[in-house]
């Protein structure tokens, strides 16, 4: 299997192209790339192209493409997720695992029981580890789109993009309740609380946007887990 890299640029069959001084070393030190070897690039806006390594130096890597494949790996049905802002691992943990299982989109938000507090300088730094980290789960899991990475200061900022679900403990509609709905939206947005749920008054802002209370099951779920746990259980219903 060659290595499968994500270039934010225009791609085209017979196009050389020069990676990033980053990639070449990637390439280079931890694949052990050589000249010759095949690669796979792919640019978020569909499909994925077949490159040979034309030149490897210390320095960059050039290849050509010669081959572009109209493949599609996303989910038919959109699924955008908004995630209360919690510790930092537990969003990386979000992060790469939905993106591996097909979140089209992540709203990072706070609520009024976050725990992350971040200044601006610092949450551009930690913006900036979470989008790599989103990066790096669609190449290795194959999508050929990248899930977009949004902040929102308030939880009343936040959108709901088709049907909305709030995964909330106390509350009578049960998963089975809304499977027939998942069978038919084209666009899903699920909204996580932080580590202790959403409050009375986040419920009450986010049934103010539209979105319906659910509860997921007998037991109760991490934060961390609850959004692969809904994805995966969306791909299920959906036969994807």
């Amino acid at each position: 299997m060659s290595c499968r890299l994500y270039l934010n640029q225009p791609l085209h069959v017979g196009a050389s192209v020069t990676l990033p001084a980053d990639l070449a070393h990637y390439l280079r030190q931890v694949m052990r790339q050589v000249s010759g070897d095949n690669i796979t690039l792919f640019n978020g806006h569909g499909g994925e192209f077949h490159a040979v390594i034309d030149a490897l130096s210390r320095q960059e890597l050039s290849c050509h493409i010669t081959a572009f494949d109209d493949i599609d790996r996303e989910m038919p049905c959109l699924v955008h997720v908004v995630q209360a802002a919690c510790r930092s691992e537990k969003i990386e943990t979000v992060l790469q695992k939905a993106t591996e299982l097909g979140a089209a989109s992540f709203h990072i938000t706070r609520s009024e029981r976050s725990s992350l507090k971040l200044d601006a300088r610092k949450l551009e730094i930690r913006l900036d580890r979470w989008r790599k980290i989103i990066v790096e789960a669609a190449e290795q899991s194959g999508r050929t789109s990248i899930p977009e990475l949004l902040w929102h200061n308030q939880l009343s900022a936040i959108p709901r993009i088709g049907s909305g679900l709030a995964l909330h403990p106390h509350t009578s509609i049960s998963w089975q309740d809304i499977r027939a709905d998942i069978q038919q939206n084209t666009d899903i947005t699920l909204a996580i609380g932080p580590e202790g749920g959403w409050s009375d008054a986040d419920i009450t802002t986010l049934t103010g946007l539209g979105f319906q209370t659910t509860i997921f099951g007998v037991r109760i779920l991490r934060t961390e887990t609850a959004a692969p746990a809904l994805l995966a259980a969306i791909q299920a219903v959906r036969d994807d």
